[in-house]
């Protein structure tokens, strides 16, 4: 498998920073975690607040493990799991799904393409609202780009070897 589970710390740097000034900023949120891993990002999500995550995932060996996660913690409502490829799970919700509140990504480290790709693509989806909060983890060494598309990083988090960049959709003369 190729999974790397965000580190206890980060994750609880992520969402000191999503909550700082606002502790029920999580409250009722919708969360889209893609290349979800072990769910951790999402599981913390939702004992926090959010009232739906979407975990999408790839690779059966992670699924079978955010199940046995999910499954051990007792949760069994607010979670959709989705195992897909990254690309058809976007299509897919973009025809089911809500808007969502925020959106974390994490791909394998080694698939700096898949950064930009997904990043593109989520900057033009119609499930993003001008709020929502694109978060990207990726190593230190590696930049995924200050503006993807309509995205437009607005704050960027080293802690380690691990960054987290923070998006939204850029404002327009359209919009």
């Amino acid at each position: 498998m190729d999974i790397r589970p965000t580190s206890d710390r980060l994750r609880e740097t992520l969402f000191n920073v999503l909550t700082a000034g606002n502790p029920g900023a999580l409250e009722g949120s919708i969360w889209l975690d893609l290349y979800a891993g072990t769910g951790a990002v999402s599981i913390e999500a939702l004992s926090r607040g959010a009232a739906r995550v979407y975990l999408v995932e790839h690779s059966a060996a992670a699924v079978k493990v955010i199940q046995e996660n999910l499954k051990s913690l007792g949760i069994a409502t607010g979670v959709k799991l989705i195992q897909k490829d990254v690309a058809k799970a976007l299509a897919q919700l973009e025809g089911e799904a809500d808007t969502f509140d925020f959106v974390f990504l994490d791909p394998p480290y080694r698939l700096e393409d898949a950064y930009r790709d997904t990043l593109h693509a989520i900057g033009d989806w119609a499930l993003l609202k001008t709020t929502t909060i694109v978060i990207a983890e990726h190593e230190k060494k590696f930049d995924p780009g200050e503006e993807l598309g309509k995205l437009k990083r607005f704050r960027k988090l080293q802690q380690g070897d691990a960054v987290l960049s923070f998006y939204r959709r850029a404002e327009t003369q359209s919009d």
